[in-house]
């Protein structure tokens, strides 16, 4: 053998040895989200897809498509989707649920929640675990809970500081919920796709909206379209990162543990990241210009009685046990604010609405 002939045969022979040893070609799977390439919902699926990589030494990779591009721009379809199979993953808040398992509803109940604390007790406690099991009977496997956050209420037309500026404003809500409640209030509600919802601000379609701070207000741009904001945070919205249950049904233990664990860890970056923008929003937005008012606890409670008809209608249509789970969760696991009759106490201030800005994006 000559000396090239020798060279050649060592080159090919590492090649071998290196295609035997590197991994299959990654699996793609395709996860869908309602919000655009800025928002946190964007960044904890990147987060996801990235330890899922690693764990999985780049057998697995996965495909994001943001703005419910694969369902038309339909957010509400997404997890439908999953559920047939059809979709592989899908990162959604539980309000865009609600037509397929209307027990998700009582995550957004108006005025459930007074702050972090009350949230983090339902979604890493036994509501959080039955609600699990509702959606899997769905055919979705919840992965881990994200952070979409408390909503609040901008609008166009005046500062709204107690139920009744809320009177005729034209409001874009994202389900049947929110229509109730803007019922109650006096409010318009229209029920819309947020991706037709930025052009409606901007042309006077509708006077306003209402969503989080941190994951749609700011990285969406809202306040370009929009001059006044109340940091109400009468409803809180979280995230998840859901998988088909056939896929997941195909996997070994040892796949859905990395699976699971890369979402989970997703996640928890995602609700950080979520809630650090939040914390700063309202300086942020005041020096965009928007007019933003934080009310009082007692003028919040006063939104909280104008809502209550669409609390007591909307906890009748998830069940009452299920919400008396959450209350009484709540109760046992928030150091702040205590049950009334029916809902928790939010406090007001700029703590408050630190924890209320948050990410949004039922969108």
């Amino acid at each position: 053998m000559t000396l090239k002939q020798f060279a050649t045969a060592a080159a090919l022979g590492v090649a071998f040895a290196a295609a035997t040893l590197a991994p299959a070609s990654a699996e793609t799977f395709r996860l869908s989200h309602n919000t655009n390439d800025t928002t946190t919902w964007q960044k904890g699926a990147e987060k996801f897809n990235e330890l899922l990589k690693e764990s999985s030494g780049g057998e697995m990779d996965i495909r994001i498509f943001p703005n419910a591009q694969l369902t038309g721009g339909d957010q509400m379809k997404q997890a439908e989707m999953v559920g047939r199979g059809s979709l592989d993953f899908v990162v959604t808040s539980a309000i865009n649920v609600t037509p397929l398992v209307p027990e998700m509803a009582v995550f957004s109940l108006p005025y459930l929640y007074s702050d972090y604390d009350d949230v983090d007790a339902t979604t890493s406690g036994a509501p959080g675990e039955k609600m699990k099991e509702i959606l899997a009977e769905k055919g979705i496997v919840v992965l881990a809970w994200g952070e979409n956050g408390f909503r609040e209420v901008t609008n166009n037309v005046k500062p709204v500081k107690a139920p009744a500026d809320m009177q005729g404003l034209k409001m874009r809500v994202a389900g049947p919920m929110y229509i109730d409640v803007m019922n109650a209030l006096g409010a318009n509600p229209q029920q819309m796709q947020w991706t037709e919802t930025f052009s409606a601000l901007q042309q006077g379609v509708v006077d306003g909206q209402e969503n989080p701070i941190g994951a749609v207000i700011i990285p969406q741009r809202v306040y370009e379209v929009q001059k006044y904001l109340t940091t109400w945070h009468y409803s809180y919205d979280p995230i998840f990162i859901g998988v088909s249950k056939q896929l997941w049904d195909s996997w070994d233990a040892e796949t859905q543990t990395m699976v699971r664990s890369a979402a989970e860890e997703a996640m928890t970056y995602q609700k950080d990241v979520t809630r650090k923008e939040t914390s700063e929003g309202v300086a942020f937005l005041t020096e965009q210009g928007m007019e933003v008012y934080e009310p009082t606890a007692e003028e919040i409670d006063a939104f909280r009685q104008a809502t209550k008809p669409a609390f007591d209608s909307w906890a009748q249509k998830v069940g009452p046990d299920l919400v008396a789970l959450f209350q009484e969760t709540i109760e046992g696991g928030s150091d702040t604010g205590t049950a009334n009759d029916d809902t928790v106490t939010p406090t007001g201030g700029q703590d408050a609405a630190a924890g209320t800005d948050q990410g949004a994006a039922a969108q």
